[in-house]
């Protein structure tokens, strides 16, 4: 092997660590099957939800993960492969993954993939697109935790509102003669 094609997969190896340690998920997928516009297509919706696509070699792929310290969760790297990498909400690019398969009844598949230090299935991760965003789950318990507040507030405030009501009626009857 010569000493450049030695250098630039050392680099590939430092590039794809950065990449798994940054990432909040990894999906590896198998890609066999998908033409050439359709990788396009697929790496284009993955970059607009905020999400990298990339086909590497299993062999740069089990050292990046070692070295990102996901030694003991290189075992789905066989055959080929190509990794989603979701930096931010971890179900984003799940449901972009799913929605393509869905969409375009492509022969993309799920193999598994990586949830910080734990390995996924391809079901759990399948799973993971069922739920519903960051941002929609805080929205549903901050809602539950105003809605006691709400209920005191309302049962403090109902004995006022029945007085003022008396009153007004009592100011439009005192109106009326």
């Amino acid at each position: 092997m010569s000493v450049e094609s030695r250098e630039k997969k050392t680099q590939i190896i430092d590039k794809l660590q950065e990449t798994f340690s940054k990432s909040s998920i990894s999906i590896l997928t198998d890609y066999r099957g998908l033409t050439t516009s359709e990788m396009t297509n697929l790496r284009r919706r993955l970059q607009e939800s905020g999400s990298e696509y990339k086909v590497v070699k299993n062999t740069l792929a089990r050292f990046a993960a070692e070295r990102a310290g996901k030694g003991g969760l290189v075992s789905p790297f066989e055959g080929p492969i190509a990794i989603a990498f979701g930096f931010g909400d971890i179900t984003t690019p799940v449901k972009v993954l799913t929605g393509y398969m869905r969409e375009s009844a492509s022969s993309l598949s799920i193999k598994g993939g990586f949830l910080g230090d734990r390995l996924l299935t391809s079901e759990e991760v399948i799973t993971l697109s069922t739920l519903p965003s960051r941002e929609v789950l805080l929205a549903r318990v901050l809602g539950q935790m105003k809605s006691p507040i709400a209920g005191l507030l309302s049962c403090l405030v109902s004995p006022i509102r029945g007085v003022m009501a008396v009153l007004q009626a009592r100011i439009k009857q005192l109106e009326g003669e």
